[in-house]
């Protein structure tokens, strides 16, 4: 057999062990897995689960989101039943098992294909739902989505020696000049006309959105993977991402972040407006 044949037979062993739930959630089950993988005996499948979730904590990924403990009742004849221990994994629980297996095994080299694969589809279905998004929706989701990657970007900072408020609040701050030209988080809200108690981020358009995402995703990821060490480098590091995505925006002839026109309405006054459509529905 060709290895492009081992490769599809596994990528089918793969999809016929995945699990929907009520809400049409896919899943996969750690004991299927295990033995999809060639994996002798469960036991010895439980280490890699662990280096698994260790690597979704140190991603600043909630471990509980991508990995759920359970207990399931199996037969073990004559009517009889008992409790075994099992885990729902996630696609990205299953993608960093697969990463922490033995690499030498083609079906763990095909599970690594397949998982990125089937990640990237995902991502590219979004891509297209996200198109026909109108302004106002493109601004919630792209909120939320930042939102999100703030708290793993805040994660990568505490690891980096950034401690305090205090030392986020800077370390923030040195991101935001990197990205608007010297302009900080006082600056950028002053240049708005926003009050005191509004949020820079709540009053972006999707464009500047998507610049902050861009810097938050990326000065995370590099942080980690420079291993970076002390509050002075962690804000060097932001700094420079910041500057690096604003020099991208000027190399595409893009608009500078500090250029573009404040939305009308807040995110709040979207979300506002959203909540009463669906009321009336």
């Amino acid at each position: 057999m060709t290895n492009k044949h081992i490769a599809q037979q596994h990528h089918a062993t793969f999809e016929s062990v995945r699990h929907l739930d009520s809400d049409g959630n896919e899943f996969w089950l750690a004991r299927q897995l295990a033995k999809v993988l060639e994996y002798s005996e469960y036991r010895h499948f439980l280490p890699v689960i662990e280096r698994a979730r260790e690597a979704c904590h140190n991603s600043g990924q909630a471990v509980t989101d991508h990995f759920e403990d359970i207990l399931e009742m199996v037969s073990i004849g004559s009517g009889a039943q008992r409790e075994l221990s099992n885990v729902h994994l996630s696609r990205y629980a299953c993608y960093l098992i697969v990463q922490n297996g033995d690499p030498s095994k083609p079906v763990i080299a095909n599970g690594q294909s397949y998982f990125a694969m089937q990640t990237r589809r995902q991502e590219l279905a979004e891509d297209a739902k996200f198109t026909q998004l109108n302004e106002d929706e493109k601004r919630l989701a792209i909120r939320n989505e930042l939102a999100a990657h703030n708290k793993y970007l805040a994660a990568a900072a505490k690891e980096a020696g950034v401690e305090t408020p205090l030392d986020y609040a800077i370390f923030q701050d040195h991101g935001y000049k990197g990205l608007y030209g010297g302009l900080g988080n006082k600056e950028i809200h002053a240049h708005k006309g926003l009050k005191k108690s509004q949020k820079i981020l709540d009053h972006m358009g999707s464009t500047e959105l998507a610049a902050n995402l861009f810097r938050a995703t990326q000065t995370e990821e590099k942080l980690r993977r420079d291993q970076v060490h002390g509050k002075v480098h962690a804000n060097q590091t932001h700094h420079e991402v910041g500057r690096k995505v604003r020099e991208t925006i000027a190399e595409l002839g893009g608009t500078m972040p500090e250029h573009l026109p404040k939305p009308d309405a807040s995110i709040q006054q979207i979300e506002s407006a959203q909540k009463k459509l669906k009321k009336q529905k």
